[in-house]
């Protein structure tokens, strides 16, 4: 691997942050947990017991698969995003259940602002060995991935995430 493979993905990486602030910066309290359709067939984030939002999760594969909400949405890029740096630092892994929603729309910009200024410090103290290393995280330490090909995950799974956050702030127009 080499350094340039890393400004690439860093480019790739700007890109996609540049076009989720398009949905980011506007967002509103209304909108995160805004849905087209009834909340049973809802994935969003709900408060606990003790005040926590929490995020609905199963571990099955359901059918039809339900409709998210941008909160829900948010937590779960908060969600992989804790996870893959803590693994890509070396640092503890947090376990899903306790990753929980930050509360509003101006918590959740800040939570995600600075989980991106600690990518962005993850991606500058890479080396050539780090990039060509056997992924941590996601695919359980398949020899066939590297954390090159993590950083590439990162990227996917945020555009995708993006994109699925800007679909619902269209919808949410689209029904006022």
């Amino acid at each position: 691997m080499s350094r340039d493979v890393v400004a690439v993905l860093r480019t790739q990486f700007d890109l996609v942050w540049s076009l989720f602030q398009i949905s980011l910066d506007p967002l509103t309290n209304d909108e995160c947990h805004w849905t087209p359709v009834a909340d049973d067939r809802t994935a969003t984030v709900r408060r606990d017991g003790d005040g926590r939002w929490v995020a609905d999760w199963s571990e099955l594969a359901v059918e039809p698969y339900p409709v998210t909400t941008i909160a829900w949405l948010t937590w779960h890029i908060g969600w992989w995003w804790s996870t893959t740096i803590a693994h890509a630092t070396a640092a503890p892994v947090p376990d899903r259940v306790d990753v929980t929603w930050p509360g509003s729309a101006d918590a959740t910009r800040a939570w995600l602002r600075d989980l991106h200024d600690r990518w962005l410090d993850v991606l500058g103290g890479l080396t050539d060995a780090d990039l060509d290393a056997i992924a941590p995280f996601p695919w359980a330490s398949r020899p066939d991935r590297t954390v090159a090909n993590m950083v590439a995950w990162v990227n996917a799974e945020l555009m995708k995430n993006v994109a699925e956050i800007g679909r619902q702030r269209i919808l949410r127009t689209a029904s006022l």
